[in-house]
């Protein structure tokens, strides 16, 4: 796995984006991503629609590698961590991060994490709040226009479609505006959402290989 970086400034500090759907606060020793859902490919499983249990290991995997890579303190999880409570893949993922005990969990939560206080613990979370608030950058899952404060958000799983004169590519991104950085999904089991990401902004795109901003 190759990955890609391009450093961007946002309220004088410098964050990088990187191709693996994360992105890195160097002053914070951050590793910060949206949208894991984890459980949600046994969920489906649940409901009758067979898929298979790589899926999420490989985003564990890459999760892995970016630890590795920026050796992080702490995650910022901007919210869906989880999909649908607590199911067989929950564990899978409590095992995993049971390799790491020294990187502190942080939950901004989102609309999928209905998390009881039994499986909060199940998750050894280290905080769990609806917004979370650092210098002058606010983390919340979905932007919020009532918060003055820049914010980096989830929630949309945004993407970027381009028009070659073969056919429309479209690729997962990160969307930066004046108020807002918007994060990719970090699961690679999410659709594209290209209509509802922020206008006039700039957009980073990405490959298995490259990132780049158009």
């Amino acid at each position: 796995m190759k990955i890609a970086t391009k450093d961007i400034t946002i309220q004088n500090e410098i964050f990088t984006l990187t191709n693996q759907r994360a992105l890195y606060w160097e002053k914070e020793k951050a590793l910060i991503f949206s949208d894991l859902h984890i459980g949600k490919t046994a969920h489906f499983r649940k409901n009758g629609i067979a898929l298979a249990n790589h899926i999420m290991k490989n985003d564990l995997e890459r999760l892995s590698i970016l630890i590795e890579n920026f050796q992080p303190e702490k995650f910022i999880i901007v919210g869906d961590l989880l999909h649908a409570g607590n199911n067989s893949d929950v564990d899978e993922f409590c095992a995993w991060q049971n390799q790491y005990p020294d990187i502190k969990f942080i939950l901004v939560e989102g609309n999928h994490d209905k998390i009881s206080k039994t499986l909060e613990k199940k998750l050894c979370l280290d905080s769990r709040s609806a917004s979370l608030e650092i210098e002058d950058i606010a983390f919340v899952h979905d932007f919020d226009r009532s918060n003055p404060k820049f914010q980096i958000t989830g929630h949309i799983h945004p993407g970027f479609v381009i028009n070659s004169p073969v056919k429309k590519i479209k690729l997962p991104c990160f969307a930066q505006t004046s108020k807002q950085l918007l994060l990719p999904a970090f699961s690679e089991f999410t659709g594209l959402d290209t209509k509802n990401i922020p206008k006039k902004g700039m957009y980073f795109v990405f490959t298995d290989s490259e990132i780049y901003e158009i």
